[in-house]
């Protein structure tokens, strides 16, 4: 375990992805619950690569969302819906992690979903460089459909309860002044009965952090502890 200064952790993930060595993009998961700080750590880590001169593909799995009624044909608030119905894993691999793995022509799509039109969208390709990083932040991505299609494994662990405060802070500041009691019910209702509940699903079915090559705890934003696992690939 160690710990550190944000710029700490962000130089020591760096480090890490440095020391792995792959014939084809590297392909890199940084998973963990919703408000964890899952995209801030891979934007902060997309500076520091592209500095080091390395090319990388930013991506998310909000990219890779299914229409809303297919979503939520479970209920609004349905964690099985959550978890089993709100990606489309099979085109994730068909036009992003497959093409830049092993054998990949390396030609990918980085998105497969219109968030603005709730409809499928189908960008032109792009060739990545062989050396290329793919930075790719998002929920559920340890899970047995796609554990085999990273390179290397980053969880961002919070604790369930601090994830829920730091969705209300995030609306309340979207919002601005027009956020009312409503709004923060609904924020909460959510991440009681569909985030936080898909997540034990996905702890209990899963065991993300058993697969995990770097744990970064990170209930402490500007005072990380992460960990690198001795087995793994970093």
């Amino acid at each position: 375990m160690e710990q550190g200064t944000r710029g700490e952790l962000v130089s020591r993930l760096a480090e890490a992805i440095r020391s792995v060595t792959t014939a084809h993009p590297l392909r890199i998961a940084i998973d963990g619950p919703p408000a964890a700080g899952k995209t801030t750590l891979a934007d902060e880590l997309a500076v520091v690569l592209r500095a080091q001169e390395r090319d990388v593909v930013r991506a998310s799995i909000d990219d890779f969302l299914v229409p809303r009624g297919q979503r939520y044909r479970r209920g609004q608030y349905s964690a099985e819906g959550c978890y089993f119905d709100a990606h489309d894993h099979a085109a994730l691999c068909r036009v992003l992690l497959d093409p830049l793995g092993p054998g990949g022509d390396r030609r990918f799509r980085h998105t497969v979903y219109d968030t603005d039109t709730d409809t499928p969208a189908a960008p032109p390709a792009t060739t990545a460089p062989a050396d290329a990083v793919l930075l790719f932040d998002g929920v559920f991505l340890l899970r047995p459909e796609l554990i085999d299609r990273w390179d290397l494994r980053i969880f961002v662990s919070v604790p369930f309860e601090q994830t829920v405060d730091r969705a209300l802070d995030r609306g309340t500041a979207l919002a601005g002044s027009t956020a009312d009691t409503a709004d923060t019910a609904e924020i909460e209702r959510s991440w009681r009965n569909r985030y936080i509940p898909s997540q034990k699903l996905y702890f209990a079915t899963a065991r993300p952090t058993d697969h995990a090559d770097i744990i970064v705890y990170n209930d402490q934003l500007h005072r990380p502890t992460w960990e690198v696992r001795p087995h793994s690939a970093a």
